[in-house]
Formats: structure tokens, C-alpha cells, sequence
């Protein structure tokens, strides 16, 4: 399948992207709806979570991503290879964090990543960063106690920030090194192959729910 162009960036502020997305009917969405979740926030063209659907079909897989090209070739290709544990949403992760996550069968959210974010460089675009402390308060009410959220970076100034907002709200609890070594997920993402392939850093973090 050939990739779909889009644009790389798109403002996450503007009008179109802040009505709250519809919630599906999980029951018609997943082939068991009760399985642990993992939802991935940003997952652009949804490489990894069609990985980790195919490494682990004990869990479901919620691939979050703005632009709308790219989930409907995601789910295009989830459909051809007949993964029933995997589904992509177009939608503002900070304006349907809400209705999505209160959605959801209670207690299956057991695991986010946030991997490779837009960084927002300047100072006046940083209001765009998607880990913003409101998304962070919708993460820990709906994420079970026990449940992880894994952030991902090759830009520092982005991995200090989203783990500050963490760090910030009572509810987590940083785990283990300070920056991660490795990944403790069985897959990596696209970027962070390239990156690690150039020879520079990742910086990792893992936050509980307490």
C-alpha cells in the first residue's frame, strides 16, 4: 500500500480539531472489549500498536491520531490483516480525551504511550504539545491503579516537560532510572529505530498509577 501524504504538523488549537469525537461502540470495535487497553496518543501512522496488536492479542490497541489521512490508511490496513484487536480514531487527544476514556469498560485502560510527540519549538507553539496537565488528569482517572504510561523523546527539552506534567500530578509515581536505557516494551517505534540508528539519544520514562 502506497503511504498517504499529509502534512507533517497540524495545529491541535485550531477550531476544526475542538469539538470531542464521537465514541464508537467498543463492543462493535473490538472482538472482546473487555481485554486490558493500551491506547497510544499520536500514533501517526500507526506502525507500532499494529506491532504490538500482532505481539500481543491478549490486549486491545487505541491509536489515537489529528490527522485524518493517515487513520483511515491505518484502519485499511488493520482490516487487511484481520487484526480484531486493533482500532484507529481521528480525533484532539486533549479535546476527546474525556468522552473517549469515560467511554471505555470500566477498568480496561491498563497502558499509554506517548511517544515522539510534535515538539512545538517555539515558545509561543508550546501551548500545542499534546501533554498538557488537563490530558494528564483525564489519563489518571480512567487509568487503573497498577496501569503504566510510557513517554518517549529524542528532543530532551519535550521528555523533561511531559514528565514534568506527570511528576506534577499526585497520582503517578516515576519508575525506575531517571531516563530509561531501554524500552520496556517488546516493540519500538519507527523514530526510535532511526534515531538510535544516527547514534543519538532517547530519553524514556515510565510513570504507575498509584
Amino acid at each position: 500500500m502506497s503511504l498517504v501524504r499529509v502534512r507533517e504538523h497540524v495545529n491541535p488549537l485550531s477550531r476544526k480539531y475542538q469539538s470531542p469525537v464521537h465514541p464508537p461502540d467498543w463492543s462493535q470495535v473490538y472482538a472482546d472489549s473487555n481485554q486490558p487497553l493500551h491506547l497510544d496518543i499520536g500514533c501517526a501512522r500507526g506502525r507500532f500498536v499494529l506491532s504490538m496488536a500482532q505481539t500481543e492479542p491478549s490486549w486491545n490497541f487505541l491509536g489515537l491520531e489529528i490527522r485524518a489521512p493517515l487513520v483511515d490508511q491505518a484502519n485499511q490496513e488493520r482490516d487487511e490483516l484481520n487484526l480484531p484487536n486493533l482500532h484507529y480514531l481521528f480525533c484532539n487527544a486533549n479535546t476527546s480525551a474525556r468522552s473517549l476514556l469515560h467511554s471505555l469498560p470500566k477498568g480496561v485502560l491498563q497502558r499509554v504511550t506517548i511517544q515522539f510527540p510534535d515538539p512545538w519549538f517555539k515558545r509561543r507553539h508550546q501551548k500545542r504539545r499534546v501533554v498538557q496537565p488537563e490530558l494528564v488528569r483525564e489519563l489518571a482517572s480512567y487509568l487503573i491503579k497498577g496501569g503504566v504510561v510510557f513517554l518517549q523523546s529524542d528532543i530532551q527539552e519535550v521528555a523533561v516537560e511531559m514528565c514534568d506534567r506527570f511528576e506534577e500530578h499526585a497520582a503517578f509515581q516515576r519508575q525506575g532510572e531517571y531516563w530509561l536505557s531501554e524500552n520496556p516494551l517488546p516493540v519500538p517505534t519507527e523514530r526510535e529505530c532511526m534515531t538510535l540508528e544516527r547514534g543519538e539519544p532517547v530519553y524514556r520514562a515510565l510513570f504507575a498509577r498509584t
